[in-house]
């Protein structure tokens, strides 16, 4: 019944209520008016996250802290933790396979769904089921908002994400939310003292014990360290987490964001090689080519990349901008790795050719315009 959230629509899309629903309103139960009671609130925050990020446009300030209040103030709709956990894991699967415009509003329905719960309370070891559940799903969609190139979104949801993992007491949970977070901030920008502190403490909250979470730590150790110069530690952080991947546990081969696959090994590989060049480079970027599907659009995008930039090194400098260029044409917006890739790939060429057609084509590209 879109007329009982006449007045939350009227705010969202700023059109008046009497033109956007004209005529009698008719009866409705007023105690569900958008501006009484904190569900209302949060409806109005979702719909108006969703309304930003179906515009392109950065999400309001207020807006997100609003829709994750919920889980910050505990730091019934069906308590099935298992259920609920499958739903977080799907959703990591997901994300590999849908637009991200079509994932978030569900996805931020089910996180107002999960804070209602923590709000109301349960046993102990119901609530803290349902922090991991809230923890995976800030995480998801944090990496959804980056994806997107929102990096502000981005990093408050990965505050709520740790603080849920933390309060979880779950250790594996609280490991991938600071690995994951650290692969994110490297990708958006962020200086190698932020991102080296969150791997610093993925590593000494695992204390060893293998996980997903503290490979993805190590990869973004590596890459990191690869981008900034510094190949003693690219490579030792290369080699920490080629230790830790031999002694994980081998699940699904479905790609997850909550998962670390080999595929995944071989692309942080294939970066660090590219990013200090040699003979291995090639190589490298054909072992990870091989083990992603072909529905794999994201990494398969940024290995091409790669491979441009390994072309332009060795002074094919044509043959890697239209790489480059026919690589990013059926994506709408570069994301995350690949603005990264393609800043890297313009500092890369020599000063002569950045005024080639295919070089700007690359800077239009890259901006997502």
């Amino acid at each position: 019944m879109p007329i009982t959230w006449a007045k939350a629509y009227a705010i969202t899309y700023d059109i008046p209520r009497d033109e956007l629903f004209p005529g009698p309103v008719g009866t409705v139960d007023q105690s569900a008016t958008p501006d009484q009671g904190d569900d209302d609130v949060k409806r109005r925050a979702a719909l108006q996250l969703i309304t930003a990020l179906g515009a392109g446009v950065t999400v309001p300030p207020g807006v997100l802290e609003e829709l994750l209040s919920g889980i910050d103030r505990v730091l019934c709709l069906s308590s099935d933790i298992e259920e609920w956990e499958r739903i977080a894991y799907d959703y990591g699967h997901q994300l590999y396979r849908r637009p991200f415009e079509v994932l978030i509003p569900a996805l931020t329905a089910d996180l107002v769904a999960v804070g209602e719960l923590l709000k109301q309370g349960r046993p102990p070891r119901d609530q803290a089921g349902l922090l991991r559940v809230s923890a995976g799903l800030s995480g998801v969609l944090a990496e959804t908002l980056s994806n997107m190139g929102d990096d502000r979104a981005a990093r408050r949801t990965w505050h709520t994400a740790r603080q849920a993992a933390d309060a979880s007491g779950d250790r594996m949970l609280r490991v991938w939310v600071r690995g994951r977070a650290a692969q994110n901030a490297t990708w958006a920008g962020s200086s190698y003292g932020t991102v080296m502190t969150m791997v610093d403490e993925a590593v000494e909250i695992a204390n060893d014990v293998p996980s997903s979470g503290l490979a993805r730590a190590y990869a973004a150790g590596a890459y990191m360290a690869a981008f900034n110069g510094d190949q003693a530690r690219a490579n030792e952080s290369l080699r920490m987490l080629k230790n830790t991947f031999e002694r994980l546990p081998r699940t699904s081969s479905e790609p997850s964001v909550l998962e670390f696959q080999e595929s995944q090994l071989q692309w942080n590989e294939a970066y660090v090689r590219t990013t200090f060049g040699g003979k291995k480079t090639s190589s490298a970027i054909e072992n990870a080519e091989m083990l992603y599907p072909t529905t794999a659009m994201a990494p398969l995008t940024n290995l091409r990349l790669m491979r441009s930039m390994d072309l332009i090194r060795g002074r094919e400098v044509r043959e890697g901008l239209d790489l480059a260029v026919t690589s990013l044409s059926g994506r709408p917006q570069p994301v995350m790795a690949m603005r990264q890739l393609v800043s890297q790939i313009l500092e890369t060429l020599p000063s002569e050719a950045r005024a080639l057609p295919a070089a700007r084509d690359l800077q239009v590209s890259a901006s997502g315009t």
